[in-house]
């Protein structure tokens, strides 16, 4: 089954790639890495699937070189991967594990010998414990060990990165960490979560601040979004699902280019924002290279008649994914023309994450997911339309390029392009990866 593109639909300097994160596939047990909050959270009866956790994950660490030849021969540019604050630093601050530098080393040499542009995300949601034990992303300091940390992982790699993010998604961290308590650490608190969000967007500041002093380039940022579609026609549910875009969608966009929060957001947060953090805007909206825009789903929005943000989410019509996830692609483009015209207004844009979650079942030596290359195939045609309408979008990144943990969800759900099997640890790329290799292998006059 075909994708029905080929890299001829692209223009020239328009980059395909693939992504994965660190706790999620290294193996965190392995070489001197130090505890994370998502190893105390897994520990937590209740709170992932089976009590499972990245000890092992899918042993990345041990099997590196086997894992590049895989991007390598899937034909894309590059590769985003993320670095483990507490591999590199084990108690967060101090003395650095020399296997942790070393691993990223040989990542980075791995990735340039085949050809592959390194695409690095400083931190995806793994804090060292005993910054946790300090009140983790509560703790106005965090921003400045984060420094630190960015300091110390690209004073050693930094000059072989194409592109550096400071932090993936930071709603996840700051919202569905402190105020929902899906991830880790697990908390329910609102004024933890204005404190968590506002210390993520300072971070990014200081990490920014860090990199360009070691005279890098290419740094962006990467948000993600979630397209809020009001469940019914009423006014209630028009009203919850704006207060739903400016918390998830527009909070960390309007800090780090309006310098400033939503007004539907502040009506919440506002009142346990820390002290003086309107002063933290000039380091917060420093020029960046590039933004990064992860997308999947849509999410149905109802009013509620409990406390701000008084909405809730409800199931919708549309066919979903093994996640739950309504696939509607039509939002890529939203958010693609959104950004652009109301915050980056020119900067290339980048799709840093876009994939799905299946039930993907390994029959003999193939797996078949006819439904990943129909998702894939109609959120790059967005991605295209994009384009063809003036928005610079300059690359696209498929979400995963291995099944790995899943966070709360364990090793259950599966958004790879290659099948892992988690007992031998197997890879096998699946009928997806396969239609990638052709479709950006193919030469412009084929």
């Amino acid at each position: 089954m075909p994708l029905g593109f080929t890299r001829a639909d692209f223009p020239e300097s328009f980059l395909f790639g693939t992504a994965t994160s660190s706790y999620q596939i290294e193996g965190h047990s392995f070489g001197g890495a130090g505890r994370t909050h998502w190893d105390d959270f897994a520990a937590t009866p209740g709170n992932v699937v089976r009590a499972e956790n990245g000890d092992v994950a899918c042993d990345h660490y041990h099997r590196m070189d086997e894992d590049l030849d895989l991007i390598r021969d899937l034909n894309v540019d590059c590769y985003r991967f993320s670095t483990s604050w507490a591999r590199v630093m084990p108690e967060g601050r101090g003395a650095p594990n020399p296997e942790g530098l070393d691993f990223y080393d040989r990542l980075a040499d791995g990735l340039l010998a085949r050809g592959l542009k390194p695409c690095a995300t400083l931190y995806h949601w793994e804090l060292p414990s005993p910054l946790a034990d300090l009140g983790g992303w509560r703790n106005p300091d965090l921003p400045y060990w984060f420094a630190e940390f960015t300091h110390t992982i690209m004073s050693r790699i930094g000059d072989r990165m194409y592109s550096v993010a400071p932090i993936n998604e930071p709603w996840c961290v700051g919202w569905l960490s402190h105020f929902l308590g899906h991830h880790a650490p697990g908390l329910r608190d609102l004024r933890a979560t204005a404190r968590a969000m506002h210390h993520v967007l300072k971070a990014h500041g200081t990490a920014i601040e860090a990199m360009r002093g070691l005279g890098m380039t290419n740094l962006g940022a990467v948000c993600n979004f979630e397209y809020p579609n009001p469940a019914d026609g009423s006014a209630e549910a028009q009203a919850a699902a704006a207060r739903y875009d400016a918390t998830y969608n527009q909070f960390f966009l309007s800090g780090l280019f309006h310098g400033r929060y939503p007004d539907l957001a502040m009506e919440g947060l506002g009142p346990h924002l820390p002290e003086g953090w309107e002063d933290d805007f000039a380091l917060i909206t420093q020029p960046l290279d590039w933004v990064g825009l992860n997308y999947y789903t849509r999410k149905n929005i109802a009013a509620d008649d409990g406390p701000w943000p008084a909405l809730k989410e409800v199931s919708g019509p549309l066919p979903k994914t093994s996640m739950g996830w309504e696939i509607f692609p039509q939002g890529l483009h939203h958010f693609l023309t959104m950004v652009h015209r109301d915050y980056t207004k020119g900067l290339p844009l980048i799709v840093t994450e876009n994939g799905m979650s299946s039930a993907d079942a390994l029959i003999g030596d193939r797996v078949e997911d006819p439904q990943r290359i129909a998702y894939l195939a109609d959120h790059i045609a967005q991605v295209k339309r994009a384009i063809d309408e003036g928005v610079p979008v300059a690359g696209y990144f498929i979400w995963s390029l291995m099944d790995n943990y899943e966070w709360a969800l364990g090793y259950e759900k599966r958004f790879g392009l290659v099948h892992v099997d988690f007992d031998t640890l197997t890879r096998t790329p699946k009928a997806s990866y396969h239609a990638l290799v052709d479709a950006l292998g193919r030469a412009a006059n084929d």
